[in-house]
């Protein structure tokens, strides 16, 4: 399916936004009902956990999922988002379908029901948002050894960095502090895939106050 963008600019904010998720995924036909039971943004894409019932109450039986003890059966949704000219659009794909975006939380992934096929693109889809899920997020100070090495734009590599920021008027942004230069670089989360903790920013705090805290919890 292409995209959609509605012409009438009725979605105009998150809250907007959610709504539309939600109503795309609750409707109900003939025999089945579909209702939404999780929806999340990260970046510009939703993510939505759907469930389907039979009206009638008699298990849903499906080719691709495997029946929940409830009769029902709960699947992914991926909804990529644009706005063009003030105009909000979706493109919608149901997880088997192979979506390239993969950054559901896994408190959304949990609530799927089984799958049949173990190698089906819905199984390749969930274990990349578990990958993606699993990729730490570092501490301020925290010192980090790269799965592999970055090569920077002036053709440098790094490996190992840490954890620190600058500011940008009121905002702090992340960013990486090269243990061979002391220069800054920004890092995208998927470079830190596979990354080894060096050393603790919690390790290096002063023995003054570990000695504190120590007497506060004996």
């Amino acid at each position: 399916m292409g995209w959609l963008f509605y012409t009438d600019r009725r979605v105009k904010s998150y809250a907007d936004e959610k709504a539309e998720i939600t109503r795309l995924c609750t409707f109900e036909g003939e025999r089945r009902k579909n209702e939404l039971v999780k929806s999340c943004k990260v970046g510009s894409t939703w993510y939505a956990a759907a469930r389907v019932t039979n009206l009638d109450g008699s298990p849903v039986e499906d080719a691709t999922y495997v029946t929940d003890t409830d009769g029902s059966i709960t699947f992914a949704a991926v909804f990529l988002t644009a706005y063009d000219d003030g105009c909000w659009g979706y493109k919608d794909m149901e997880e088997s379908a192979g979506p390239n975006a993969s950054r559901a939380p896994l408190g959304l992934i949990d609530l799927l029901s089984d799958l049949k096929d173990p190698d089906s693109y819905a199984q390749d889809w969930r274990q990349r948002c578990r990958e993606w899920a699993s990729i730490p997020n570092y501490a301020e100070g925290d010192k980090i050894k790269l799965a592999k090495p970055v090569t920077l734009t002036d053709g440098s590599t790094c490996q190992i960095v840490t954890a620190t920021h600058y500011r940008r008027g009121r905002q702090k942004r992340r960013c990486y502090r090269i243990e061979k230069t002391g220069g800054l670089v920004r890092l995208s989360k998927t470079s830190l895939a596979g990354s080894e903790l060096l050393s603790s920013a919690k390790g290096a705090a002063s023995p003054v106050l570990a000695e504190f805290l120590a007497g506060r919890d004996a």
